[in-house]
């Protein structure tokens, strides 16, 4: 059960404390509504950019002195972007809990992006994209996504392209910063066995002289998804495959947790999935076949991808749209819609013991949809799900005529 306690701040800075016992790990950080949907054409890949340059220096510490401050007392200190978000987050032993405090609010809003460590780090990030480009479980996820949301900043690749990512400067990151952070549109977040009242009290010291920004940008929102099929050769020894669609449900919709519950149902990382017993388990066409969902602010990703041998690919392909088709078809009987539901409380109450996640959850859920939602609310919802609920949206998600779909063949 999620009971959390938020404060927020003059300037516009909300707070979020979960006390947990049993433990000396204290986890923090901050959660920003930024994300690479954000940017344009031509700045493509600077809000995870930042995210790197974020560690490179701020105005009384380098890059070598943000790293050891965590590390230096057995902690960590991590980051990642999304196409949503940017969080910048610590975990180490509570009695440094201030430490942590003071070292995320220096690198959130006090960076100075270093001409000299901005080159180094575009090296390491064209490394990173070439590191993806290789690895082509990864690189058909984001041309999927390219493809789905083609034209619109969903579709652009987090890491950025080549050419952008080779011209930015330091005024570049000034002026996206500048042009999108709103402090009523961050979060600081935290899981600890501390009290409430000492968190308020850091917080408040560290992040009282954060003047109140307030960013005039509104998103671009996603309607014009249309169907798409695309084939490409690749240098690989596998074909990829990737089937979904751009127009799922958003991170609002009530009908996104009976979804999530269906594509777990369908592709989910239990291996008694559909798509792993029919494609896995009985046929050996593949090592490993997901189906995943992720909602945003005003639209959803739905996608399954698998590799396969060549030879293999076309009857792996009848095989997915096979089982997409029960799915429309027959309503789950009395005991597999028992076993489903079973399934993902399960799941969802094992990813809350991960204190870390649970943290930054509670961050994107406020920003989101203003609210934390508990484990028994979301088990009612879970447990009021009827078959015909999600034989309705397989219906309606997985009609055949409006999936795309990319194919990466070897050359």
């Amino acid at each position: 059960m999620v009971d959390y306690e938020m404060h927020t701040l003059p300037n516009g800075i909300r707070v979020l404390h979960k006390q947990v016992s049993n433990t000396k790990i204290a986890h923090c950080g901050f959660v920003l509504d930024i994300g690479s949907r954000d940017e344009t054409e031509e700045n493509q890949g600077i809000a995870h950019f930042w995210e790197h340059m974020a560690f490179k220096g701020t105005r009384k510490r380098k890059a070598f002195h943000i790293l050891n401050r965590i590390d230096s007392v057995g902690g960590e200190i991590n980051a990642y972007t999304t196409k949503e978000k940017i969080a910048f987050y610590a975990s180490l032993l509570d009695n440094y809990f201030e430490k942590a405090v003071e070292l995320l609010t220096d690198i959130t809003f006090d960076s100075i992006f270093p001409e000299k460590q901005i080159e180094k780090e575009r090296n390491v990030i064209l490394e990173e994209m070439a590191m993806y480009y290789d690895s082509p479980e990864d690189a058909i996820q984001d041309d999927f996504d390219s493809l789905v949301f083609q034209g619109h900043p969903l579709g652009m690749n987090i890491l950025g392209t080549a050419d952008s990512v080779r011209s930015f400067h330091r005024d570049d990151f000034t002026e996206f910063i500048k042009a999108n952070i709103s402090t009523e549109r961050l979060v600081f977040c935290s899981v600890a066995n501390l009290p409430f009242k000492k968190v308020v009290k850091l917080t408040e010291k560290y992040l009282k002289d954060v003047p109140a920004f307030a960013a005039d940008r509104e998103r671009q929102p996603f309607n014009t998804y249309k169907p798409a099929i695309k084939k490409v050769n690749r240098s690989l020894t596998q074909a990829q495959f990737a089937i979904g669609r751009g127009d799922a449900y958003s991170d609002n919709s009530s009908k996104r947790l009976p979804f999530f519950m269906l594509v777990n149902i369908l592709g989910g990382p239990g291996m008694n999935s559909r798509l792993n017993l029919a494609l896995r388990e009985k046929h050996g066409f593949v090592y490993s076949i997901d189906a995943s969902y992720q909602a945003y602010t005003d639209t959803g990703l739905f996608g399954i991808f698998f590799g396969t041998e060549p030879k293999q690919l076309n009857r792996s392909v009848r095989l997915v749209k096979k089982e997409l088709q029960k799915l429309k078809e027959k309503p789950l009987g009395v005991k597999q819609l028992h076993t489903a539901k079973e399934q993902l409380m399960g799941q969802l109450a094992m990813a809350e013991e991960n204190n870390i996640s649970l943290m930054l959850m509670m961050g994107k859920s406020i920003l989101d949809r203003n609210k934390i939602e508990s484990l028994d609310e979301i088990f009612n919802k879970i447990k009021n799900t009827t078959a015909k609920e999600l034989q309705d949206l397989a219906n309606e998600m997985f009609d055949e005529a409006q999936m795309s779909q990319l194919i990466f063949l070897p050359e």
